[in-house]
């Protein structure tokens, strides 16, 4: 898939764990993980909105489009 999902870049960044994102952002961390690992097949922007917050960056520091 052309779109690269760079959660686990930016958790480290903010070495912030799993549990801790996933609390702060209300998502089970089974699909947490499924998003991390670039499994996803979609995410809401409210989701989109809510990791920009708990991690402080934009959408483009969490996805990336590679032709």
């Amino acid at each position: 898939m052309p779109i690269i999902v760079n959660l686990d870049v930016m958790m480290a960044k903010r070495k912030m764990s799993l549990n801790e994102l996933s609390e702060k952002v209300d998502i089970t961390l089974s699909n947490l993980s499924i998003l991390k690992t670039g499994k996803a097949k979609a995410i809401r922007f409210s989701t989109l909105e809510s990791l920009c917050k708990a991690l402080d960056c934009q959408p483009a520091d969490i996805l990336e489009f590679i032709k």
